[in-house]
């Protein structure tokens, strides 16, 4: 929803501009002071405020239809994907109540809702997240995956991947961080996370929604960062 708002606002924007230049050659005539006298200069005036008024309130209703609108959808699915990341965590830690303890000690991790096939390429699979550091939310992210691997038991999941410190977020933020080969993510389950250790900065779970989830083939995965 809200890449088509982008797009309909670029759009929305060259009209705008479009129409700018139009409403002023439409206007032209009337910038010059009026030539006539007595009664018929005063209309004259009259009749030239009336179109700039017309003129100002045109513009501003294309303003509020075109932005303000597309400003709103942004806010909501900001908002959507907070809550999302909110309740995916509380999955987790229901599954493996010793996750909370990484939610709580990593430097930071970023978590992903919903990742499905399909979602961002076709014959791929993909999906939005969250970014935290410190526990507080700094960013979103896209995460595109060309080569899927078998998923057992289904197709559609929510991943996290924690940050042992700085080096491994900053690398993640600069868009650094992929994952190669038949990488595959440790599958949440109760004490999983208790056993599991940091590869290169990193820690990555996934668990399967609605269902029970065996390790999720990672590779391929790529991710831009994108600021709050």
């Amino acid at each position: 929803m809200y890449e088509s708002c982008k797009i309909l606002t670029r759009f929305g924007l060259v009209t705008t501009i479009t129409g700018a230049y139009g409403t002023i050659f439409l206007i032209l005539p009337w910038i010059s002071p009026p030539r006539e006298v007595g009664f018929a200069k005063f209309n004259a005036k009259n009749t030239f405020m009336k179109k700039n008024s017309i003129v100002l309130k045109l513009a501003i209703f294309a303003f509020t239809v075109l932005f303000v609108p597309c400003s709103l959808m942004a806010q909501d699915d900001k908002d959507k994907l907070l809550k999302d990341g909110r309740e995916a965590r509380s999955s987790f830690i229901k599954t493996d109540k010793s996750m909370s303890q990484l939610f709580n000690d990593s430097y930071g991790y970023v978590i992903f809702p919903k990742v499905g096939k399909g979602a961002v390429v076709v014959g791929g699979a993909g999906g939005n997240g969250v970014v935290y550091q410190k526990g507080k939310a700094i960013g979103t992210a896209k995460m595109a995956q060309v080569n899927v691997g078998a998923q057992v038991g289904g197709q559609t999941y929510r991943e996290v991947i924690f940050f042992e410190n700085k080096d491994a977020l900053d690398r993640f933020k600069d868009n650094k961080l992929e994952f190669a080969g038949q990488v595959s993510a440790t599958a949440a389950k109760s004490g999983a996370s208790a056993n599991a250790k940091y590869r290169e900065g990193v820690q990555v779970f996934t668990e399967e929604i609605g269902g029970l989830m065996l390790e999720a083939s990672i590779g391929g995965q790529k991710f831009t960062y994108k600021s709050l």
